[in-house]
């Protein structure tokens, strides 16, 4: 492949790029630690947090990465803590859906269970993104979990029958709120939005979309009824507004749930969801191969997960180069980008890597996507 001067991306998603969590540093676990059992209070706590995220922008920024994130360091799930932030939304034990290889079921993450009509009665994330904006010269990204996140684990059984009767009223109340916390981020200085939606990597697994058939769902059905919901949360986004969607078969102290290559959602996820580009893990066979990426519209970015965030192993720059000329049959170079496949701690746990491995993979990417795009 030619390493000549390629057209630089003026916007997100960017050459280089990453999906958002960070290993958390030893301090902020012990202050969050101290938080839980009654030591430290909320305050105290918002200045470890304001400090741990303002070291991890500045080393970001030292890296070479565009989109600079807070790593997610206010969160302990990427997902629960901003869903659990809608009026209606509670938390329960995870009933074992999520067959994380090799971790306990103690371990596992709660699930999330509509039992009240869902409500945006106050902003979620937005003070997160405005800190972030005001710590760093980059592009601030801000990541989000997808609407399917509050269904896709334990469908309809996630949703009160009570409260919603009829799901397309469940679908148009959690449409709204979304739009009211987007509009809300946008009016923050948001330009960067990352959906993450793990349903569309678990609806490439057999074993999981048999699962949704035992409990009454049709798992080709699922793939349209997701892509509306994000389209629903997206609706009266303004132009200025760069979005993608991050997918991934499972990150969780470096395990994984799903295996299977992305050919039985690939046609209608890159057709039917409205964003400008897409994250896909590609760094191991789970993935499948680069094939589906025939089906993805030429307006839209793909950006390569070939660096693994679950191991310190780093990649050789020879082989991401051809991983990237592979995938270059099917979507033109420049309309990809490189990124790891995964956060590198999609919970406060963090994977099973060090902050320099963390690093290294982040300056690691840069390097390459300086000699592919220049």
């Amino acid at each position: 492949m030619s390493v000549a001067s390629k057209r630089v991306a003026s916007k997100p998603p960017f050459r280089a790029d990453q999906v958002g969590s960070l290993l958390r540093p030893a301090e902020l676990h012990a202050a969050r630690a101290k938080f839980k059992r009654g030591e430290l209070t909320r305050e105290a706590l918002t200045a470890v947090e304001d400090k741990c995220i303002r070291e991890a922008v500045a080393q970001q920024e030292r890296v070479g990465i565009q989109a600079v994130t807070d790593g997610e360091f206010r969160r302990d799930w990427w997902h629960v803590d901003f869903l659990a932030g809608f009026g209606g939304v509670e938390t329960r034990p995870d009933p074992g859906v999520a067959a994380f290889q090799g971790i306990k079921n103690d371990d596992m993450p709660p699930i999330m269970f509509v039992g009240s009509k869902l409500r945006r009665t106050k902003p979620v994330f937005v003070d997160h993104f405005k800190f972030l904006k005001s710590v760093t010269k980059n592009t601030p990204k801000m990541t989000i979990p997808a609407p399917a996140m509050l269904h896709h684990r334990g469908g309809r059984n996630s949703v009160s029958t009570t409260a919603y009767p009829d799901m397309a009223e469940f679908w148009d109340d959690v449409g709204r709120a979304y739009q009211e916390e987007i509009g809300d981020l946008v009016a923050a200085g948001c330009n960067y939005l990352q959906i993450d939606d793990t349903s569309y990597s678990m609806l490439c697994d057999e074993k999981f979309r048999a699962m949704t058939v035992t409990r009454g769902d049709n798992p080709s059905a699922l793939v349209h009824t997701y892509a509306a919901a994000i389209n629903k949360a997206l609706t009266g986004r303004p132009a200025g507004l760069n979005v993608t969607m991050h997918t991934c078969r499972g990150n969780f102290m470096s395990s994984w749930v799903a295996s299977g290559g992305y050919d039985t959602v690939a046609e209608a996820v890159f057709n039917e969801v409205k964003v400008d580009g897409f994250f896909l893990e590609y760094d191991s066979d789970r993935a499948g191969g680069f094939e589906p990426l025939r089906f993805m519209p030429r307006d839209k970015k793909v950006v390569l997960g070939l660096v693994t965030s679950k191991s310190p192993v780093l990649e050789s720059k020879d082989l991401l180069k051809r991983r990237i000329e592979e995938a270059a049959k099917y979507v033109p170079l420049e309309n990809l980008c490189l990124s790891p496949q995964c956060g590198f701690a999609s919970t406060h746990h963090g994977n099973k890597l060090t902050a320099e491995d963390q690093w290294k993979k982040l300056q690691l990417i840069v390097e390459v996507a300086d000699e592919v795009w220049g």
